[in-house]
């Protein structure tokens, strides 16, 4: 499985037709800017829906106790809100036929 850094999605994207005439300036300014906007309504707590790909979504975790590896001692960990995302129907199903 190979990984693709943001530079290597913005190069892809900048060779797509759609932006011929575009440098790859302005593409990486794009791609900020849809990353922007889904972290500042993340942090506003709103639900970002991209019909066809997945919700990007909050969620608290608990406050919880727990226990360290290979002692007796524990730790109180604290109540966090992170960042989650479900993959829509059409994207399972895209990655499941590409298997």
């Amino acid at each position: 499985m190979a990984k693709i850094s943001k530079v290597e999605l913005i190069n892809e994207i900048a060779l797509h037709d759609v932006f011929a005439n575009t440098s790859k300036a302005k593409v990486t300014s794009v791609v900020n800017h849809i990353l922007d906007t889904i972290t500042g309504h993340l942090v506003d707590g709103n639900e970002v829906n991209l019909s066809g790909f997945g919700i990007f979504k909050t969620a608290v975790s608990k406050a919880r106790t727990a226990k360290v590896p290979g002692t007796d001692k524990t730790v109180d960990v604290p109540a966090k809100t992170v960042a989650k995302f479900k993959a829509s129907k059409a994207l399972k199903d895209a990655v499941l036929a590409s298997k």
